[in-house]
């Protein structure tokens, strides 16, 4: 059943997807994240309510940090899915298990002093080729975005998905404080609410445009049910392999995606995107894989 509360979690936030690429033609990123942050603490504070989860907590900062790294993330994703095909904004966005390995072999190196006590540290291979095959499909999966003027819009999708691990790092330390998930959530929902409404100081608002902004409630709803599915999926999964399976199935959201974006949007992918994309998907699971060696039974990851 885990496996299967898994997979609808990625198809529920593929489907989320969907709704915020349909609503992109009516409203900017930070009006998206706004209505979803504050359709996100409506749900979460009844959801709170009614697990009894009180939402006072002794760390703060920690919450407000890990929302500044979220709502970074929601916004760049946001943008990245209302100007590239939906498949490729969402590979994007996947990338966090990649990132999350190049900061392992990245702070591994940096927290090393070359004294007689402190011997370098060991090389790990599996790691580097893990993010460096990544990168490579990265660059694949970009390249046909290039001739169509895309090029900041990857970038942008790309720094959603390096975001999206700074804010994942933060959710386990907050995990390992004993914090709940529901709470952690609805702070970030907070977060999104006053971040998007400040960005829409600088980033105007769009015209009302009618029956359209429907698509919004969607993305708040789906976004919570999702998150719900994926909680339900890891808590479910009583052995270690388990949660490995769960984990890695969340990439069949990118199937889905990627179904979605050349059924609904004629999305035209070139053979070399695709390879890309089953690239970046391999690495992510053999980082997912090294990353629960390292540090087993963390959170599930957000999206």
């Amino acid at each position: 059943m885990q496996a299967l509360w898994m997979v609808l979690a990625a198809f529920i936030f593929a489907s989320m997807g969907v709704c915020v690429k349909m609503a992109s033609a009516h409203f900017n990123a930070a009006e998206l994240v706004f209505y979803r942050g504050l359709i996100g603490i409506a749900i979460l504070w009844m959801l709170a309510r009614s697990q009894q989860i009180t939402l006072a907590t002794r760390y703060p900062g920690m919450h407000a940090w890990r929302s500044l790294v979220g709502v970074a993330s929601l916004g760049a994703w946001f943008y990245a899915i209302g100007k590239l095909p939906l498949a490729t904004a969402m590979t994007l966005n996947y990338m966090s298990s990649v990132w999350i390995a190049a900061f392992l072999v990245g702070g591994a190196l940096m927290a090393w002093r070359p004294t007689a006590a402190t011997p370098r540290p060991a090389f790990q291979g599996s790691l580097v080729l893990t993010v460096l095959t990544g990168f490579v499909g990265v660059v694949l999966m970009l390249r046909p975005s290039l001739d169509q003027n895309q090029a900041f819009a990857g970038l942008v999708g790309l720094l959603s998905g390096m975001t999206a691990a700074f804010a994942y790092m933060q959710v386990v330390a907050l995990s390992r404080l004993g914090e709940p998930e529901s709470r952690t959530v609805f702070y970030f929902a907070v977060g999104s609410a006053v971040a998007g409404g400040v960005a829409m100081v600088f980033t105007g608002t769009s015209a009302w445009p009618g029956w359209p902004a429907l698509w919004l409630l969607p993305i708040g709803v789906l976004a919570a049910a999702g998150q719900l599915c994926m909680t339900r999926a890891y808590s479910t999964a009583k052995t270690s392999r388990g949660t490995l399976v769960v984990a890695n199935l969340q990439y069949s959201g990118i199937v889905f995606a990627a179904i979605y974006s050349v059924v609904l949007f004629n999305d035209q992918i070139p053979p070399i995107g695709w390879l890309g994309m089953v690239l970046i998907v391999g690495s992510g699971i053999v980082a997912t894989v090294l990353r629960a060696r390292a540090a087993p039974d963390t959170p599930a990851e957000e999206h």
